[in-house]
């Protein structure tokens, strides 16, 4: 197994017909741990698929370098790179049974001489013949076990003689990644591999991948835009917009505490909600004429020194429920529901300046489209970002104690 290193990686397409070129990867730095499995994450056309046509060979960068191990792999092809894609589509062979499609990088694994490949043809021709006229071959016997393993992991032993058009979304998919895992390479690239799948697939096919990843310990890339997928499989999460990294972490980390307003809103189902304020007198936040409260480390070492700045501050739905009508809680007409059995989603209006906002409540709460409801928010879950839109750090205790102004954002594994 192996980790996987991008040093300045930048990948520039040439326009057409006049155009400008087109920067998709702009000097990328991103280490992969091995053995760690890894989700890329980000809006269409960010990069992330050719993130990893770069890394398989498909694809060449303009500059800097990609590293598995402590190999660098730019000038290498392809098959000598010892990693395995699952693309979207499936990509598999239709004249090839399931057995052929599972073994088919095995037997391209490295070169026969004209005299092994006929003896591994003559193999495969008489496998079904009564023993004294079978043709042995090593080789061909070593796939044929390691196809069986896999086809076992997988649960493809009855579906070996089928060809692909006589196979299920779901099927077709397994026998992807089983001929990814045949080869036992070091990295796993996966492009998108569950988009095909209806919901109730998806969520039993996730479980499969991530318990295989666990079992194998390959180190796995894996792109996906379903926020379940990335959230549910991830070790570590990376987001992507415009070729740059927006930042890398564990999930948790990512959701509690976004690096700028793009992973705030980007990260999150329903995503973050953001209001426009401004620091007030006492440790307060400032919506209009409205003061909100707020708590914690943010509070006493920072706010006393940005008062009068223009903000942002965020506040997750589920930081939000609906109280009494008091001074420090936002009057809002409730716009929206959608009731979802196990929770509801309200999409409010605030009295206070016509922002909309979300919060998530319990599926016996009863409000009613047009209501008035006041929102209170806890205070200790406001996030705060500048005017440029990146994070506002949230200073360590040890940091508080000595009186630091304002430190770095201290994130474990970062």
């Amino acid at each position: 197994m192996a980790g996987v290193c991008f040093k300045a990686l930048s990948k520039t397409y040439p326009g057409r017909k006049n155009k400008p070129s087109v920067e998709v990867i702009r000097r990328l730095d991103l280490e992969i741990k091995d053995g760690e499995f890894l989700v890329l994450v980000g809006p269409s056309g960010c990069g992330k698929s050719t993130l990893l046509r770069l890394l398989a060979g498909l694809e060449a960068p303009t500059s800097g370098e990609i590293y598995v191990g402590e190999q660098p792999v730019s000038k290498l092809r392809p098959a000598q790179r010892d990693v395995a894609m699952v693309f979207q589509s499936y990509a598999l062979y239709p004249h090839l049974s399931v057995r052929e499609n599972l073994a088919f990088g095995l037997r391209r694994s490295r070169q026969r001489s004209l005299g092994q490949q006929l003896q591994d043809q003559l193999h495969r021709s008489t496998r079904n013949l009564p023993p004294v006229l079978q043709i042995s071959s090593n080789r061909e016997q070593r796939i044929e076990t390691r196809t069986r393993e896999v086809a076992e992991a997988l649960e493809l032993q009855t579906l070996l003689n089928r060809q692909p058009k006589e196979l299920s979304g779901g099927q077709k998919q397994r026998v992807a990644l089983g001929r990814a895992m045949a080869r036992q390479p070091s990295v796993f690239l996966m492009d998108e591999p569950l988009s095909n799948l209806d919901a109730k697939l998806r969520t039993s096919t996730r479980s499969k991948i991530v318990d295989l990843q666990r079992q194998l310990g390959t180190t796995t890339i894996y792109v996906t835009h379903d926020q379940v997928e990335a959230m549910t499989m991830s070790d570590r999460i990376a987001v992507m917009n415009q070729g740059q990294l927006q930042q890398l972490g564990t999930p948790m980390e990512l959701y509690q505490w976004p690096s700028n307003l793009f992973v705030a809103q980007f990260i999150g189902s329903p995503p973050m909600n953001l209001l426009p304020v401004f620091v007030g007198p006492g440790n307060t936040l400032l919506l209009g004429k409205r003061r909100l409260a707020i708590e914690g480390l943010i509070a006493k070492a920072l706010l006393p020194l940005r008062e009068g700045q223009p903000l942002s501050a965020g506040i997750r739905p589920e930081n939000l429920r609906i109280g009494p009508a008091t001074n420090r809680n936002l009057a809002a007409t409730v716009s929206h529901l959608e009731v979802l059995g196990n929770e509801q989603l309200i999409t409010c209006k605030l009295v206070d300046g016509n922002y909309l906002i979300q919060l998530r409540a319990s599926p016996e709460l009863s409000v009613v489209v047009g209501s008035i409801v006041h929102l209170e928010a806890d205070p200790r879950s406001w996030r705060l970002f500048r005017a440029d839109g990146e994070a506002i750090a949230i200073p360590t205790p040890k940091d508080t104690e000595q009186g630091s102004n304002e430190q770095k954002l201290q994130l474990p594994n970062l």
